[in-house]
């Protein structure tokens, strides 16, 4: 599905979304934040594996991928303007398993120092998160197979309406000229994350899309569909086609086609804003 298609679904949600009746005050994000474990995940944790779309199946375009991602609180919202500040660490891995002897293509980290604040309306109700972060991306190898790339980010995550969130995040990027100069062209200066409960607890739609800078079709869509046969929360299955570029960075230039499928431990790092809709 060409990228324009998934920019109009993300502009129907968005403007037939309604108004919650209710948030949470700031009273009560204050006392969520005072609770909140000091050591959490931060994206989803996940392995999944699968097969390529866009050229032949065999044992080496046949890959699984697996995240690790964890967040440690280093304050609560003592800091001025009711800010915390908080650590985080990501490591991303394509593993090709069905190769002789297994071994990995590539394994990318991601570790993040950052500053989040939660933002309320008027009637000191809350309106979403907004968070600022200092981060950088490497895959820890030298010479001609080195990528790395830095950057300070800003994001804003909110809900939309009691099935829709929406994660706008823009990034200021610098130290990438050297192991890869034109990574901009693929990965952008930013992406929309946009999360749709098809039925709440059970089933989920998410859908992230980036775009490089050049007017061509250069970017990336990944889609997720999340099933939750467990009582267990957060312990969902998830089939995901990724359609693009820079899914990891040793070969970012490369358009690739996958579809995979797996288990995954999705992130509870917004239960803040979505809290509020079983308040209601």
């Amino acid at each position: 599905m060409k990228i324009n298609y998934y920019l109009t679904f993300f502009c129907i949600i968005f403007l037939n979304s309604l108004l919650y009746s209710q948030r949470l005050t700031r009273e009560q994000v204050d006392d969520t934040i005072q609770k909140m474990p000091s050591f959490s995940s931060h994206h989803d944790n996940y392995f999944i594996t699968g097969v390529p779309l866009h050229e032949s199946i065999e044992s080496n375009t046949a890959d699984a991928k697996y995240q690790i991602s964890f967040k440690v609180l280093l304050t609560r919202n003592t800091l001025p303007l009711d800010s915390y500040l908080f650590l985080t660490y990501t490591q991303k891995a394509f593993w090709n398993i069905y190769q002789f002897s297994s071994p990995f293509e590539e394994i990318n980290f991601n570790p993040t120092l950052g500053l989040g604040k939660p933002l309320y309306n008027k009637n000191d109700e809350v309106n979403g998160l907004a968070v600022l972060s200092y981060e950088h991306e490497s895959n820890g190898r030298d010479s001609i197979y080195s990528r790395s790339w830095n950057n300070v980010s800003l994001s804003y995550h909110t809900l939309i309406n009691d099935r829709t969130s929406l994660n706008v995040k823009a990034w200021l990027p610098f130290l990438y000229k050297t192991d890869n100069p034109d990574l901009l062209d693929y990965i952008g200066l930013g992406e929309v994350r946009l999360e749709y409960s098809i039925k709440p607890e059970k089933l989920l739609l998410n859908i992230t899309a980036r775009k490089g800078l050049e007017w061509n079709w250069k970017g990336a869509i990944r889609t997720q569909l999340l099933y939750r046969p467990f009582k267990m929360p957060n312990q969902y299955l998830v089939l995901e086609w990724f359609n693009g570029y820079t899914e990891s960075l040793i070969d970012y230039q490369e358009y690739k086609s996958m579809i995979r499928f797996g288990f995954i431990l999705k992130s509870n790092e917004f239960d803040i804003l979505r809290r509020k809709r079983q308040n209601n």
